[in-house]
């Protein structure tokens, strides 16, 4: 056999007369992107990818069709390749109408596969639920039951209705385990690395628990009694029971991870004897200190920060409200607060908020509980004064407002009315407008200028080497504990990259994006939302008993079953998105009219999505040329070109013999094998390939378990292509 040498990126190799630069490249183990290049089909040329540079030929070439020659030198990234590439790309992603993941998990602030749960749990596989749960939430059973939850704002299906009640999925999946054989996860050989956390709050314990899980040494402090931050001393039991939280973390200690509490920096220990002893250290104190109002008598008895009085709650001893309570600020801490005071039997509780009802960023659910508790609201006024006599409080004075002109953040701006004023009674004020990061323990770290952490954005490094920053104590301040969580996640690559002296890569990687203004859902069929059951109002005030009753099975998996499978099942093995993200691309500039109408198209086997297709004839070319078949073929001309069936018929009433060869060429999930599952669930399973014998020849099986179970077998040579067998008696020879 004729050696043809030649060189490709500066690496001399060789390779027969008559092959091609892609098969050379390959050959040797150097990448060259294509989209519809397959060894059993004929070559086509379609995703103009797979170009390079060739030295003394002034045009690119196709490597998939170029044939190599005696010294050639080749550049597969060149700079004026890279720009050919990316052209392509921007082109063929301005076509594809597809979300890479669902909307409600871009919304999550932990990256939470939202999508991927409801999924399991719509099948009944609540085990393989919470193991996807805790994936990224360490805490899902107290999250579940406290989390505003985003996703659930992004959620497609609130155009058809109303929202997927994801928050309270996650909560039954996580109850779930709790009351059975509690999932644990396996923990990696140990590193020989310590790190310490400096908070046991939500954030804290989310990075013990992932650095356990890596086989890191891992240390909590806490300077409260119990661990568990603000979900314990800032959360109220009848929402958040202490039980739950007690068990869940019980599970993250069962890793392995040790937990100190009663430890408070700067009077129990130092950050530098902390740093000595550890290769790392993660500060997660969060932020207790309640921000005050700066209004006239505010330092009178009475008049409580609304963690404070939370926390003096859950301790057991109560500070004194009277029967005349009234509660400063619109968030779910002001909820909690007059809720509470409720339950602590005060008569009269109101809430204070400059705003209309409309502007309130409390959740909705909240502010309709406790009106239904007796709660009375103040809206559009705000305090002046708090009066007191002998140094307690007695009444506050309320500036009536009006909207005005939206402020920096959208809502429009409250502006006073001037000389309208308003007095009430009252025995106490709770504020709950704000808390902070109490500073005087984290003066040998840089703070910024509103008194918080400073910490890099991306790598949530401090100015001292070795010692990093996550939570409500950081830069912009105290949010929401699932973003608190996801901060913990992310830091955790991080600190495990610094422990092994690597260094990640912040750059954002592309997804593609469905445009919703482009999305007709009319057709989908309206299904009530599914709510889990409370105590009546006259019950749930007179005690702190949960007021949630949770989900029952039948109604979680009936409430998962609306979810509309928004994301796509093929992103973690989608070849286009995996060229995607290689380049810098731009697919906007080259947005204009969709050629393809959003439609599914499916059998009992495959499922065919057109509007993800880009044209790739992979599918058209494989079922002609291998399978003799020609189910499938390409409609129309030009930019409105589709694949489409014979006629446009469906695939039941094709030749197609659901080989499944179009379904694993295909690379971009234009056409996907139906899961065994009644719903699209995520890639949990075992995926291997197994080799079988079919008259006397070898056929190797990319073979798909799910809980053991087999759920695809797919060609994965020519001799398995070639096979006379079904599918299904495929998948029976592999059993």
């Amino acid at each position: 056999m004729d050696m043809i040498n030649l060189t490709i990126n500066g690496q001399k190799i060789s390779a027969p007369a008559g092959t091609t630069i892609l098969e050379a490249a390959k050959q040797n183990g150097i990448y060259i992107p294509t989209l519809c290049y397959d060894e059993a089909v004929e070559v086509y040329g379609a995703c103009g990818l797979c170009v390079v540079e060739a030295e003394g030929i002034p045009k690119l070439l196709r490597s998939c069709s170029a044939k190599i020659s005696e010294g050639m030198v080749v550049n597969t990234e060149s700079e004026r390749v890279v720009k050919s590439r990316k052209i392509a790309m921007e082109l063929l992603m301005s076509a594809h109408d597809g979300d890479c993941i669902a909307p409600c998990q871009l919304a999550c602030p932990a990256n939470t596969d939202c999508q991927g749960y409801v999924g399991l749990i719509a099948n009944g596989k609540f085990d393989d639920a919470i193991k996807l749960i805790k994936n990224k939430i360490s805490l899902p059973a107290s999250i579940g039951r406290v989390c505003p939850h985003p996703c659930e704002k992004a959620c497609r299906r609130g155009k058809v209705e109303e929202p997927i009640n994801i928050a309270q999925l996650k909560a039954f999946a996580a109850d779930l385990d709790l009351k059975g054989d509690s999932y644990v996860p396996d923990v990696a050989d140990s590193t020989g690395k310590k790190i310490a956390i400096i908070g046991g709050g939500p954030a804290g314990l989310t990075a013990g628990l992932y650095l356990r899980e890596l086989g890191h040494e891992v240390t909590v402090f806490d300077m409260m009694e119990k661990m568990g931050g603000m979900l314990r001393y800032g959360i109220p039991q009848y929402r958040l029971p202490k039980e739950v939280l007690d068990a869940e973390i019980s599970l993250i200690e069962k890793t392995g991870v040790k937990m100190v509490n009663n430890c408070r920096l700067g009077r129990d220990i130092t950050l530098d004897e902390i740093r000595n002893d550890n290769d790392a250290v993660i500060l997660a104190p969060g932020a207790w200190k309640s921000s005050p109002m700066r209004v006239k008598g505010e330092d009178a008895d009475g008049v409580y920060g609304g963690i404070d009085f939370l926390r003096s709650v859950i301790k057991g001893s109560p500070v004194e409200i009277g029967e005349r309570v009234a509660v400063c600020g619109g968030g779910n801490t002001a909820m909690d607060a007059c809720r509470t005071a409720v339950r602590l039997g005060a008569k009269e509780v109101y809430v204070i908020y400059r705003r209309t009802e409309k502007e309130m960023p409390a959740e909705e659910i909240e502010i309709k509980e406790s009106k239904e508790e007796g709660v009375i609201y103040k809206f559009l006024t705000n305090p002046i004064e708090i009066h007191n006599e002998n140094g307690r409080v007695t009444g506050m004075t309320l500036q009536i407002m009006e909207l005005g002109e939206p402020d920096a953040s959208g809502r429009r701006k409250p502006v006073a009315v001037e000389g309208k004023t308003e007095y009430i009674a009252l025995d106490s004020v709770i504020m709950a407008i704000g808390q902070k990061l109490d500073s005087t323990d984290f003066t040998s770290v840089e703070l910024t200028d509103r008194g918080t952490i400073k910490a890099d954005e991306d790598t949530f490094m401090t100015d001292l080497d070795g010692v990093f920053a996550i939570g409500d104590a950081t830069n912009k301040g105290a949010s929401i504990a699932i973003e608190a969580i996801g901060e913990a996640d992310r830091c955790v690559k991080v600190v495990d990259a610094y422990l092994n002296g690597e260094e990640l890569d912040f750059t954002p990687k592309y997804i593609s994006k469905r445009d919703d203004s482009r999305i007709d859902l009319s057709a989908k069929e309206k299904e009530p939302r599914i709510v889990a059951g409370v105590l009546d109002a006259d019950v749930r005030k007179a005690n702190f008993d949960e007021i949630s009753l949770g989900l029952t099975v039948e109604e979680a998996k009936k409430e998962a079953e609306r979810c509309l499978e928004c994301g796509c099942r093929e992103y973690f093995k989608c070849k286009l998105l995996s060229v995607a993200q290689r380049y810098d691309i731009n697919p906007d500039r080259f947005a204009g009219e969709m050629p393809q109408k959003y439609t599914r198209d499916e059998n009992a086997f495959i499922e065919r999505n057109t509007a993800k297709c880009i044209l790739c004839g992979l599918c058209v070319r494989s079922c002609k040329e291998v399978m003799d078949i020609s189910a499938i073929g390409l409609l129309g001309r030009g930019f409105k070109s589709s694949v489409s069936p014979a006629f446009s018929l469906p695939l039941d009433q094709t030749k197609c013999t659901n080989c499944g060869l179009c379904v694993s060429l295909c690379p971009t999930g234009a056409l996907t094998e139906k899961s065994a599952l009644s719903k699209q669930v995520p890639l949990l399973e075992d995926v291997s390939i197994e080799t079988v014998t079919v008259d006397g020849k070898a056929c190797e099986l990319q073979v798909s378990r799910y809980n053991g179970e087999v759920i695809r077998a797919v060609p994965n040579n020519d001799n398995a292509r070639n096979c006379s067998l079904s599918r299904d008696e495929l998948i029976k020879l592999v059993k």
